[in-house]
Protein backbone atom coordinates (compact mmCIF):
# COMPACT_ATOMS: atom_id res chain seq x y z
CA UNK A 1 0.00 0.00 0.00
CA UNK A 2 2.79 2.45 0.94
CA UNK A 3 4.67 1.59 -2.28
CA UNK A 4 1.53 2.23 -4.33
CA UNK A 5 1.13 5.66 -2.71
CA UNK A 6 4.74 6.55 -3.56
CA UNK A 7 4.21 5.49 -7.19
CA UNK A 8 0.98 7.49 -7.44
CA UNK A 9 2.67 10.58 -5.97
CA UNK A 10 5.54 10.18 -8.40
CA UNK A 11 3.16 9.94 -11.35
CA UNK A 12 1.26 13.00 -10.06
CA UNK A 13 4.50 15.04 -9.86
CA UNK A 14 5.41 14.02 -13.42
CA UNK A 15 1.93 14.93 -14.68
CA UNK A 16 2.06 18.28 -12.88
CA UNK A 17 5.48 19.07 -14.36
CA UNK A 18 4.47 18.01 -17.88
CA UNK A 19 1.23 19.95 -17.73
CA UNK A 20 3.07 23.01 -16.38
CA UNK A 21 5.43 22.94 -19.36
CA UNK A 22 2.51 22.59 -21.77
CA UNK A 23 0.83 25.60 -20.18
CA UNK A 24 3.80 27.83 -20.89
CA UNK A 25 4.23 26.57 -24.46
CA UNK A 26 0.58 27.31 -25.19
CA UNK A 27 0.66 30.65 -23.38
CA UNK A 28 3.53 31.79 -25.56
CA UNK A 29 1.32 31.42 -28.63
CA UNK A 30 -1.48 33.67 -27.31
CA UNK A 31 -2.29 36.53 -29.67
CA UNK A 32 -1.18 39.80 -28.08
CA UNK A 33 -4.11 41.78 -29.50
CA UNK A 34 -6.69 39.63 -27.67
CA UNK A 35 -5.16 38.96 -24.23
CA UNK A 36 -2.85 40.82 -21.87
CA UNK A 37 0.85 40.31 -22.53
CA UNK A 38 2.19 37.24 -20.77
CA UNK A 39 4.88 38.46 -18.34
CA UNK A 40 5.07 36.22 -15.24
CA UNK A 41 7.06 38.54 -12.96
CA UNK A 42 6.22 40.24 -9.64
CA UNK A 43 3.70 42.89 -10.67
CA UNK A 44 3.08 41.09 -13.95
CA UNK A 45 0.48 38.81 -15.51
CA UNK A 46 0.63 35.08 -16.25
CA UNK A 47 -1.53 33.94 -19.19
CA UNK A 48 -1.97 30.17 -18.93
CA UNK A 49 -3.77 27.76 -21.27
CA UNK A 50 -6.13 25.45 -19.38
CA UNK A 51 -7.16 21.84 -20.06
CA UNK A 52 -9.92 21.46 -22.63
CA UNK A 53 -13.45 21.35 -21.20
CA UNK A 54 -16.83 22.61 -22.31
CA UNK A 55 -17.77 24.68 -19.25
CA UNK A 56 -15.74 27.63 -17.99
CA UNK A 57 -13.12 26.27 -15.54
CA UNK A 58 -12.93 27.63 -12.00
CA UNK A 59 -9.44 28.87 -11.13
CA UNK A 60 -8.05 30.46 -7.97
CA UNK A 61 -4.69 31.87 -6.90
CA UNK A 62 -3.69 32.68 -3.32
CA UNK A 63 -7.27 31.97 -2.28
CA UNK A 64 -8.84 34.44 -4.73
CA UNK A 65 -10.79 33.70 -7.93
CA UNK A 66 -8.91 34.24 -11.19
CA UNK A 67 -10.09 35.58 -14.54
CA UNK A 68 -10.81 32.86 -17.12
CA UNK A 69 -11.49 33.86 -20.74
CA UNK A 70 -12.21 32.03 -23.99
CA UNK A 71 -9.84 32.69 -26.88
CA UNK A 72 -9.59 30.76 -30.16
CA UNK A 73 -11.58 27.80 -28.78
CA UNK A 74 -9.38 27.50 -25.66
CA UNK A 75 -9.78 28.58 -22.04
CA UNK A 76 -7.06 30.76 -20.54
CA UNK A 77 -6.40 31.82 -16.96
CA UNK A 78 -5.25 35.45 -16.70
CA UNK A 79 -3.47 35.77 -13.36
CA UNK A 80 -2.31 38.96 -11.65
CA UNK A 81 0.93 38.45 -9.68
CA UNK A 82 1.46 40.75 -6.66
CA UNK A 83 4.66 42.80 -6.47
CA UNK A 84 5.36 41.06 -3.14
CA UNK A 85 5.64 37.58 -4.72
CA UNK A 86 9.16 36.15 -4.75
CA UNK A 87 10.56 34.54 -7.93
CA UNK A 88 9.98 30.81 -8.02
CA UNK A 89 7.21 28.28 -8.47
CA UNK A 90 3.61 29.30 -7.81
CA UNK A 91 0.43 27.27 -8.15
CA UNK A 92 -3.21 27.71 -9.15
CA UNK A 93 -6.20 25.64 -8.13
CA UNK A 94 -8.32 24.30 -10.99
CA UNK A 95 -11.95 23.39 -10.29
CA UNK A 96 -11.08 23.18 -6.60
CA UNK A 97 -9.15 19.93 -7.05
CA UNK A 98 -6.07 20.12 -9.25
CA UNK A 99 -2.90 22.10 -8.68
CA UNK A 100 -1.41 23.85 -11.72
CA UNK A 101 2.15 25.12 -11.39
CA UNK A 102 3.76 28.12 -13.06
CA UNK A 103 7.07 29.92 -12.66
CA UNK A 104 7.51 33.55 -11.59
CA UNK A 105 10.78 35.04 -12.84
CA UNK A 106 12.69 37.93 -11.28
CA UNK A 107 12.39 41.54 -12.41
CA UNK A 108 14.30 44.54 -11.10
CA UNK A 109 12.45 47.85 -10.92
CA UNK A 110 14.27 51.20 -10.71
CA UNK A 111 14.11 53.63 -7.78
CA UNK A 112 12.58 57.09 -7.60
CA UNK A 113 13.29 59.87 -5.06
CA UNK A 114 10.56 62.46 -4.52
CA UNK A 115 10.58 65.58 -2.34
CA UNK A 116 7.26 66.37 -0.64
CA UNK A 117 6.83 69.78 1.03
CA UNK A 118 3.80 68.72 3.10
CA UNK A 119 5.44 66.64 5.83
CA UNK A 120 2.08 65.08 6.77
CA UNK A 121 2.09 63.29 3.41
CA UNK A 122 5.33 61.57 4.43
CA UNK A 123 4.87 61.18 8.20
CA UNK A 124 1.13 61.38 8.98
CA UNK A 125 -0.17 62.11 12.47
CA UNK A 126 -1.93 59.43 14.55
CA UNK A 127 -5.31 60.82 13.52
CA UNK A 128 -4.28 60.84 9.87
CA UNK A 129 -3.04 57.24 10.14
CA UNK A 130 -6.52 56.21 11.33
CA UNK A 131 -8.01 57.85 8.25
CA UNK A 132 -5.44 56.14 6.02
CA UNK A 133 -6.40 52.75 7.47
CA UNK A 134 -10.10 53.47 6.85
CA UNK A 135 -9.24 54.54 3.30
CA UNK A 136 -7.36 51.29 2.72
CA UNK A 137 -10.31 49.18 3.87
CA UNK A 138 -12.63 50.95 1.41
CA UNK A 139 -10.19 50.69 -1.50
CA UNK A 140 -9.40 47.03 -0.82
CA UNK A 141 -13.11 46.19 -0.70
CA UNK A 142 -13.65 47.92 -4.05
CA UNK A 143 -10.82 46.21 -5.94
CA UNK A 144 -11.71 42.79 -4.48
CA UNK A 145 -15.25 43.03 -5.82
CA UNK A 146 -15.95 40.08 -8.11
CA UNK A 147 -18.40 40.26 -11.02
CA UNK A 148 -18.94 37.03 -13.00
CA UNK A 149 -18.93 38.72 -16.39
CA UNK A 150 -18.39 36.54 -19.49
CA UNK A 151 -17.38 39.35 -21.87
CA UNK A 152 -14.77 40.92 -19.61
CA UNK A 153 -12.46 43.35 -21.49
CA UNK A 154 -8.85 42.20 -21.49
CA UNK A 155 -7.35 45.05 -23.50
CA UNK A 156 -7.57 48.64 -22.24
CA UNK A 157 -7.41 52.04 -23.91
CA UNK A 158 -5.43 54.87 -22.32
CA UNK A 159 -7.59 57.01 -19.98
CA UNK A 160 -5.51 60.09 -20.91
CA UNK A 161 -2.62 60.60 -23.31
CA UNK A 162 0.66 62.01 -22.04
CA UNK A 163 4.18 61.06 -20.92
CA UNK A 164 4.76 58.97 -17.80
CA UNK A 165 6.25 60.87 -14.88
CA UNK A 166 6.38 57.67 -12.79
CA UNK A 167 6.30 54.12 -14.11
CA UNK A 168 4.97 50.97 -12.46
CA UNK A 169 6.97 49.17 -9.77
CA UNK A 170 9.32 52.01 -8.84
CA UNK A 171 10.94 51.64 -5.42
CA UNK A 172 9.88 55.01 -4.07
CA UNK A 173 11.57 57.26 -1.52
CA UNK A 174 9.71 60.31 -0.16
CA UNK A 175 12.08 62.84 1.40
CA UNK A 176 14.65 60.07 1.57
CA UNK A 177 12.36 57.62 3.38
CA UNK A 178 11.49 54.29 1.67
CA UNK A 179 7.84 53.63 0.91
CA UNK A 180 5.80 50.97 -0.92
CA UNK A 181 6.56 50.40 -4.62
CA UNK A 182 4.58 52.47 -7.09
CA UNK A 183 1.43 50.53 -7.94
CA UNK A 184 0.50 52.19 -11.24
CA UNK A 185 1.37 54.86 -13.78
CA UNK A 186 1.57 58.60 -13.18
CA UNK A 187 0.61 60.26 -16.47
CA UNK A 188 1.71 63.89 -16.74
CA UNK A 189 -1.12 65.93 -18.28
CA UNK A 190 -2.49 69.42 -17.53
CA UNK A 191 -5.09 70.01 -14.85
CA UNK A 192 -8.60 69.75 -16.22
CA UNK A 193 -7.74 67.11 -18.86
CA UNK A 194 -10.75 64.77 -19.30
CA UNK A 195 -10.24 61.20 -18.01
CA UNK A 196 -11.88 58.51 -20.15
CA UNK A 197 -12.97 55.03 -19.06
CA UNK A 198 -10.60 52.57 -20.81
CA UNK A 199 -13.29 49.88 -21.12
CA UNK A 200 -16.90 49.21 -20.07
CA UNK A 201 -17.51 48.63 -16.38
CA UNK A 202 -19.28 49.68 -13.21
CA UNK A 203 -18.12 52.37 -10.79
CA UNK A 204 -17.65 50.66 -7.42
CA UNK A 205 -15.95 53.48 -5.50
CA UNK A 206 -15.73 57.27 -5.52
CA UNK A 207 -14.46 59.53 -2.75
CA UNK A 208 -11.79 61.73 -1.24
CA UNK A 209 -8.83 59.83 0.23
CA UNK A 210 -5.77 61.01 2.17
CA UNK A 211 -3.03 59.91 -0.23
CA UNK A 212 -5.05 59.38 -3.42
CA UNK A 213 -7.16 62.52 -3.23
CA UNK A 214 -10.37 62.33 -5.26
CA UNK A 215 -10.51 58.79 -6.57
CA UNK A 216 -12.61 56.50 -8.78
CA UNK A 217 -12.49 52.69 -9.05
CA UNK A 218 -14.14 50.87 -11.97
CA UNK A 219 -14.95 47.16 -11.88
CA UNK A 220 -14.61 45.62 -15.36
CA UNK A 221 -15.49 42.05 -14.33
CA UNK A 222 -13.76 38.87 -13.19
CA UNK A 223 -11.42 40.64 -10.77
CA UNK A 224 -10.18 43.30 -13.23
CA UNK A 225 -10.44 46.81 -11.78
CA UNK A 226 -8.92 50.16 -12.72
CA UNK A 227 -8.12 52.97 -10.27
CA UNK A 228 -7.87 56.74 -10.91
CA UNK A 229 -6.35 59.07 -8.30
CA UNK A 230 -5.63 62.81 -7.76
CA UNK A 231 -8.78 63.72 -9.73
CA UNK A 232 -9.92 67.34 -9.68
CA UNK A 233 -13.60 66.76 -10.42
CA UNK A 234 -15.34 63.36 -10.38
CA UNK A 235 -18.08 63.06 -13.02
CA UNK A 236 -19.54 59.61 -12.19
CA UNK A 237 -21.21 58.10 -9.15
CA UNK A 238 -20.99 54.77 -7.35
CA UNK A 239 -23.10 52.07 -9.03
CA UNK A 240 -23.07 53.80 -12.43
CA UNK A 241 -22.39 51.72 -15.54
CA UNK A 242 -19.83 53.39 -17.81
CA UNK A 243 -19.01 52.87 -21.47
CA UNK A 244 -15.57 52.75 -23.02
CA UNK A 245 -14.44 56.33 -23.67
CA UNK A 246 -16.92 57.91 -21.26
CA UNK A 247 -15.54 60.86 -19.26
CA UNK A 248 -15.31 59.87 -15.57
CA UNK A 249 -13.52 62.97 -14.26
CA UNK A 250 -10.83 65.56 -14.86
CA UNK A 251 -7.15 65.54 -13.93
CA UNK A 252 -6.09 67.38 -10.78
CA UNK A 253 -3.50 67.31 -8.01
CA UNK A 254 -5.54 66.27 -4.96
CA UNK A 255 -4.01 64.06 -2.24
CA UNK A 256 -0.26 63.38 -2.27
CA UNK A 257 0.70 64.99 -5.56
CA UNK A 258 3.49 67.41 -6.43
CA UNK A 259 1.72 68.59 -9.58
CA UNK A 260 -1.28 67.82 -11.79
CA UNK A 261 -1.27 64.26 -13.15
CA UNK A 262 -3.37 61.12 -13.26
CA UNK A 263 -2.35 58.10 -11.24
CA UNK A 264 -3.79 55.12 -13.13
CA UNK A 265 -3.68 51.67 -11.58
CA UNK A 266 -4.75 48.23 -12.82
CA UNK A 267 -5.72 45.52 -10.34
CA UNK A 268 -6.22 41.86 -11.26
CA UNK A 269 -7.38 39.35 -8.63
CA UNK A 270 -6.40 42.01 -6.03
CA UNK A 271 -2.83 42.29 -7.38
CA UNK A 272 -1.64 45.67 -8.65
CA UNK A 273 -0.11 44.91 -12.04
CA UNK A 274 1.70 46.83 -14.77
CA UNK A 275 -0.81 48.67 -17.01
CA UNK A 276 1.63 48.23 -19.93
CA UNK A 277 0.52 44.58 -20.17
CA UNK A 278 -3.05 45.64 -21.02
CA UNK A 279 -2.66 48.56 -23.42
CA UNK A 280 -1.57 48.63 -27.07
CA UNK A 281 -0.52 52.29 -27.17
CA UNK A 282 1.61 52.60 -24.03
CA UNK A 283 3.17 56.06 -23.48
CA UNK A 284 6.87 56.72 -22.99
CA UNK A 285 8.45 57.80 -19.73
CA UNK A 286 9.07 61.53 -19.36
CA UNK A 287 12.75 62.56 -19.30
Amino acid sequence: MATGNIHRKGRQRLLTFAFSAALWLAAGAVAAQKLPRNEPVPGGVAVLALPAQAARPRVSYQGRPVMVVRHRAHWYAVVGIPLSVKPGRESLRLNGRHSLRFEVVAKTYPSQHITIKNRHMVNPTAAELKRIRRDRVRIDKAVRHWTARADVPVRLAMPVHGPLSSTFGLRRYFNGEPRAPHSGWDIAVPAGTPIHAPAPGTVVLTGDFFFDGNMVVIDHGQGLATLYAHIHRIKVHRGESVKAGQIIGTVGRTGRATGPHLHWGVSLNDARVDPALFVTDAPVAAR
